[in-house]
């Protein structure tokens, strides 16, 4: 028999598929396990037991986070929820407003900041603005467009066949328009027709093929003309379906019945997108053509002006963007969700989106060598933890993505490209996650759990979900206001002794002993484990070869509790000596050092694991690398 000696130092590939079991000759191998749930992985390779969630407070319903900065130290989150918006400082609700969508909506609205406004769009709603006027009052009015001269400079297209022509009854005040085809809806009532460029205001729909309109500019006659439009966002044709801001102008990403068009607005004048003469800084517009469908789904300000969707990516160019040098082209063919609104996030200037597949995480990155896109899969090895995402945000302090999934689970992948780490976890609760938003260095979430929706935010003191403390000057054994938790068994810390779980009943729960200092949530349990040696593995031998681990070695860093299974059952490795069993009863210093644990057994079916770690102790553990010792039945 062989002995070997093996050491893993990290793992910065993260959770790998198990369909990656016999590609042994893969770095990726090496660095990655097999599982890795509720712990977050440190660009420097080590994994620590994720952070707990702090109760924030108790959500009106489903809806959706949104991060709103007013500035470096005024940083809001925002919840949206059914025809409500609530506005959050520091943890503290500060103000509510009333807003036109509906839960169903809330999933497929987008948006985008200026200042101190929030402009919010959904193909169906009215485009909104979201002001902050004080701390505590915040106002939700829909767009309105520049008006000049009893013009509005808003985009206007004509939808009807090029053919169609309107005819005026007279040039001026109240008069009746007749098409020569069907064009009118009872819906069209207060919006805005240009006849030769010159606009009218419905005020009545007669039938289909009349209406009565008020002229707002002189018309230049009333003979039939096919030069004629309509407004292109208005209760019949629909509403923008994405905003951003670029180079000083306000870009607008596809409508309900135009999907594949972008609008430019007039350079410094946002809400101006008169097309005048085609001056370098009038407004710009025009349709993305190709032989695919091709509805925007998002608009984004990268190096350049991204445009994705729903078959492809797009690069918009001109420096600066003039209606003479504007340049539209295809980089890639991928594809984002049509079916609900994921934002792109930018991590390290690449913007990380969603294929449309609901599997992929793809990166849109300009190679410099091509001068050209592209849009590499960071979930290859780990498309098992991917599932139909909903929601995702970028925490850049800490380099960890976000994304919550259909299925309520939340995949986190630390991303630290200049070490070409991208590694994969999943982190779950008692409940399923629903929505994430990074505000400044908050990570919040929103957390569909058995008695509502829960705001609550990640705390890395706290080691339970869903949590709240208490401090008293003199200990006691009861503790209330845990409303939130009725009917739920949750877990104590009290005074830094894991306590008992206890029942909570009319929000209160009894300590089997008094303590001063508690933290009370819901529990959770982080899993590492490895993945096995296989065949052409540098640290293993060949494929079907019994393996037995004799010793493993774990280098751990402010670590309160270990808990191992090697072969024999899960068993707390002793930090000092306690009896018998080495379980933790008692507070102690977080330990940094090496634990040795030894083992029997051999392992024979090829795919098991050496050792595994699965503890729900409420107490912080961080595993830096791993020295394993093994026998090899050769």
């Amino acid at each position: 028999m062989t002995r070997m000696r093996t050491i893993k130092t990290n793992f910065t590939a993260g959770e790998i598929s198990t369909r990656l079991l016999g590609r042994g000759d893969l770095a990726a191998y090496d660095n990655g396990a097999r599982r890795l749930r509720n712990v977050f992985i440190h660009p420097t390779g080590g994994v620590t037991r994720r952070s707990g969630l702090a109760y924030i407070d108790e959500a009106r319903g489903a809806g959706r986070l949104i991060a709103f900065e007013f500035n470096s130290e005024q940083v809001y989150l925002l919840v949206f929820t059914d025809l409500k918006v609530d506005a959050y400082r520091d943890g503290v609700a500060v103000a509510s407003a009333d807003t036109p969508w509906t839960e169903s909506q809330i999933g497929e609205i987008v948006w985008t900041q200026s200042a101190d406004t929030l402009l919010v769009c959904h193909s169906e709603v009215p485009p909104q603005k979201i002001t902050r006027t004080s701390e505590t009052e915040w106002t939700v009015t829909p767009w309105i467009f520049f008006q000049e001269d009893e013009s509005v400079r808003q985009p206007y297209h004509k939808f009807s066949d090029d053919a169609v022509t309107l005819a005026a009854s007279a040039t001026t005040g109240t008069i009746t328009l007749t098409a020569s085809a069907d064009v009118f809806d009872p819906d069209h009532v207060g919006q805005r027709f240009r006849i030769a460029l010159k606009e009218v205001e419905i005020a009545t729909v007669v039938n289909a093929i009349q209406a009565t309109a008020t002229v707002k500019q002189t018309l230049t006659g009333t003979a039939a003309t096919k030069d004629w439009d309509e407004q292109a966002f208005s209760p019949v044709r629909g509403w923008p379906v994405s905003v951003t801001f670029h180079q000083d102008r306000m870009v607008i990403g596809g409508s309900r019945d135009l999907p594949n068009r972008l609008w430019l607005s007039k350079s410094a004048d946002l809400f101006n997108f008169a097309q005048g003469e085609g001056e370098d800084d009038e407004a710009i517009e025009f349709a993305i053509l190709s032989d695919q469908v091709n509805a925007v789904r998002a608009v984004f300000s990268g190096r350049h002006l991204q445009v994705f969707t729903s078959g492809a990516e797009w690069m918009v160019t001109g420096d600066p963007l003039t209606p003479t040098n504007i340049q539209l082209r295809r980089q890639t063919r991928v594809g984002s969700p049509v079916d609900r609104s994921v934002p792109p996030r930018d991590v390290d200037g690449a913007t990380l989106f969603l294929y449309r597949n609901g599997r992929e995480l793809r990166e849109f990155l300009f190679a410099d060598v091509e001068q050209a896109y592209q849009a590499n899969d960071l979930a290859i090895l780990a498309k098992h933890i991917l599932n139909s995402p909903v929601d995702q945000d970028y925490d850049q302090r800490e380099r960890l993505m976000h994304v919550v999934m259909g299925d309520g689970t939340l995949g986190t992948v630390t991303i630290f490209r200049a070490e070409q780490v991208t590694a994969w976890t999943l982190q779950s609760t008692m409940g399923k996650f629903r929505s994430v938003a990074v505000v400044g260095d908050e990570v919040y979430l929103l957390v569909e759990r058995s008695n509502g929706f829960f705001i609550e935010v990640f705390d890395e003191t706290l080691q339970t979900d869903s949590a709240l403390r208490g401090t008293l000057a003199d200990p006691t054994e009861t503790w209330s206001g845990l409303g939130h938790l009725d009917g739920e068994t949750v877990s104590v810390v009290g005074d830094g002794i894991v306590r008992s779980n206890k029942l909570v009943v009319d929000g209160t729960v009894t300590l089997d002993q008094p303590a001063s200092n508690v933290q009370i949530g819901l529990g959770f349990v982080h899993d590492i484990e490895p993945l096995p040696v296989v065949a052409g593995s540098p640290l293993g031998p060949a494929q079907g070869t019994p393996v037995r681990l004799i010793r493993a070695t774990y280098r751990l860093e402010d670590t309160s509790a270990l808990r191992v299974d090697t072969g024999s059952g899960y068993r707390d490795v002793p930090f000092k000596q306690l009896g018998a069993t080495g379980v933790l009863d008692s507070p102690i210093q977080p330990y940094t050092g090496d634990k040795t644990v030894r083992a029997l057994g051999w392992k024979r079916s090829g795919t098991e694991s050496l050792w595994r770690i699965a503890q729900g102790t409420l107490l912080p553990c961080t595993l830096l690398s791993v020295h394993t010792e093994i026998k090899v039945n050769d």
